[in-house]
């Protein structure tokens, strides 16, 4: 089952990062990026569903997302029954989306697009936002996502969203990329969030702290990976963002 992980201190973003030094003992070296993060006071809630083994991501963005978000849950685990066990608070499904693991037939209609159940985009997309309260957003790498998504039906009971990307990820050469147009949790909820909240601007204001704990990780020569705990081998590097394609 999840926990919460609720939001502190806004104005500050402590974000760790470990190197293995040598083979022999493994000792790690930890940096603490902090990050001035705007706050933007979303009215369309984000619900983070994030699989275990990605909380000690390094160079994670869920964390950082709920800190700049106004709205933002983030919860932890494998399964919920429902909309409302994961969020903690009664929901109702048919007022929230998801963001689904992606779909080719979305590509050249629009930065955020709502398909149907067979991965079609539907003729009226303003309709298909109408009263929207909520966004459900599934972090892990592409088998944890998909994962997630087989593990709790009820997400098959909301409405069904893609992001479609305008460009590759700000990782850059720091995460491998699954995919040329895979990007990560918090761009994907940034490029969601402009349509929604009806402000181009909100993008940028979830952006920019991102592209400031990625050039201090770059300026530290640190690189994607798991934090592993003190005296254990850094674990391997796998790739953390929101699937891009279809189930």
């Amino acid at each position: 089952m999840g926990g919460l992980i609720g939001r502190g201190d806004r104005s500050v973003l402590q974000s760790r990062a470990a190197i293995a030094e040598n083979r022999d003992d493994h000792r790690l070296a930890v940096y603490i990026a902090r990050v001035n993060a705007p706050t933007v006071d979303n009215k369309v809630a984000i619900l983070i569903l994030q699989h275990p083994q990605e909380q000690d991501r390094v160079l994670g963005t869920a964390k950082l997302l709920c800190e700049s978000l106004a709205n933002a849950t983030l919860t932890i685990g494998l399964s919920w029954r429902n909309l409302g066990h994961a969020l903690k608070q009664p929901a109702d499904a048919k007022d929230w989306g998801v963001l689904y693991l992606g779909s080719a037939h979305a590509k050249g209609k629009g930065p955020l697009v709502a398909l149907d159940r067979k991965g079609e985009p539907l003729p009226d997309q303003s309709g298909a936002r109408a009263g929207l309260k909520g966004i459900v957003v599934l972090d892990g790498n592409w088998s944890q996502v998909k994962a997630l998504w087989w593990r709790n039906a009820w997400l098959t009971k909301l409405r069904r969203f893609v992001v479609v990307p305008d460009g590759p990820s700000l990782y850059g050469d720091l995460r491998k990329e699954a995919r040329p147009d895979a990007v990560s949790t918090l761009e994907a909820v940034a490029l969601a969030q402009s349509v929604l909240e009806g402000d181009a601007a909100v993008r940028e204001k979830l952006l920019a702290p991102f592209r400031e704990l990625l050039a201090k990780a770059r300026a530290a020569g640190v690189r994607d990976g798991a934090l592993a705990a003190s005296g254990q081998k850094r674990l391997g590097k796998r790739d953390r963002r929101v699937g891009r394609r279809s189930l």
